[in-house]
C-alpha cells in the first residue's frame, strides 16, 4: 500500500467544557494541537495531514504547525454530541468531491499529546501487516477490571458483566484469575476508507489491537489530567514530539 493513499484525521473542535479550549491550551510551550499535527507529519505515513475543525482560530494555529484545513467544520457536525462518523463521512466526502481517494484514514487525537512519531510508525506497520481487517484501534489493560463492575438499576445491582469462572460469577472470583480486558485510548484508530464507504461506520467488524507503551495512551479530559500531564513533563517521565517551528 503506498503512504500517498493514507490522511490524517485531527479533530479539534472549539472550546471545551471540563478543559476551555483544552485543544489549543499550551503545553511545555506549544499547543496541545500542535503536538498531534507535527507527530503525524514527522511519521512520514501520510500524504495529508488534515485538522477537523469549527474554529477559525484552531484552524489558523494548526496550518502554523503544517496541517490543512481546507474547510471548517460544518455546525450540524460539531456538537458535543456528534459523532464521529458525521465528521469523517463529511471530510472524506468533501476530499472525494476534488477527486481525491484515500485508501485509508487514521485518527490522531489532540489529547493524546505522548503519542509520537514512532508510536504512529509501529501501528502503521501493524495495520499493514495485519491481513484482512477493517481497522486497527488503540488499547491498553484495564486498570480496574470490569468482572467487578455494577450496574445499579432503583435498589438492586446488577453485574456488568454476568460470565462465570469455574462455575462462579465473575465478580465472585479473584481479579488475577479473570481473563485479561482492555480499554480503547484516545491514542489513534487505523481504518480502511472503505468502512465509511460501505457500512458507514469508523472500524467496521474486524478489529485489531494495538498495544500502547507507557504513556502513549495518556488522554487529556480533566482538568486533572491537564495538571499530571504537566507534571509528566516536568519530570522527565515523558516524551513530547520535538517541534522545531516558533510557538504560535
Amino acid at each position: 500500500m503506498k503512504a500517498n493513499k493514507v490522511i490524517a484525521l485531527i479533530p479539534a473542535r472549539g472550546g471545551s467544557k471540563r478543559v476551555p479550549d483544552k485543544n489549543i491550551r499550551p503545553l511545555a510551550g506549544h499547543p496541545l494541537l500542535a503536538y498531534a499535527v507535527r507527530a503525524a507529519v514527522d511519521s512520514g505515513i501520510f500524504s495529508e495531514v488534515m485538522l477537523s475543525t469549527d474554529s477559525e482560530k484552531y484552524a489558523e494555529i494548526g496550518k502554523h504547525y503544517g496541517a490543512t484545513v481546507p474547510f471548517l467544520r460544518p455546525a450540524a457536525f460539531a456538537g458535543d454530541a456528534s459523532p464521529d462518523i458525521e465528521w469523517i463521512e463529511h471530510a472524506l466526502g468533501y476530499f472525494r468531491s476534488q477527486g481525491k481517494e484515500f485508501d485509508c484514514f487514521s485518527i490522531l487525537r489532540p489529547t493524546s499529546p505522548f503519542r509520537l512519531p514512532e508510536t504512529i510508525q509501529r501501528a502503521w506497520k501493524e495495520f499493514s501487516a495485519a491481513g484482512e481487517i477493517d481497522s486497527l484501534r488503540a488499547v491498553e489493560k484495564c486498570k480496574q477490571h470490569p468482572g467487578k463492575m455494577w450496574v445499579v438499576r432503583n435498589t438492586k445491582m446488577y453485574p456488568l458483566l454476568p460470565f462465570t469462572l469455574n462455575n462462579q460469577p465473575w465478580h465472585s472470583n479473584q481479579t488475577q484469575f479473570l481473563p485479561e480486558v482492555f480499554i480503547q485510548n484516545a491514542s489513534l484508530e487505523i481504518a480502511y476508507s472503505r468502512v465509511i464507504y460501505k457500512g458507514r461506520t469508523i472500524s467496521g467488524e474486524v478489529v485489531v489491537p494495538f498495544f500502547t507503551e507507557g504513556h502513549e495512551g495518556f488522554d487529556i479530559n480533566r482538568p486533572e489530567d491537564w495538571k499530571s500531564a504537566e507534571e509528566l513533563v516536568a519530570s522527565g517521565e515523558v516524551r513530547l514530539t520535538k517541534i522545531s517551528i516558533e510557538p504560535f
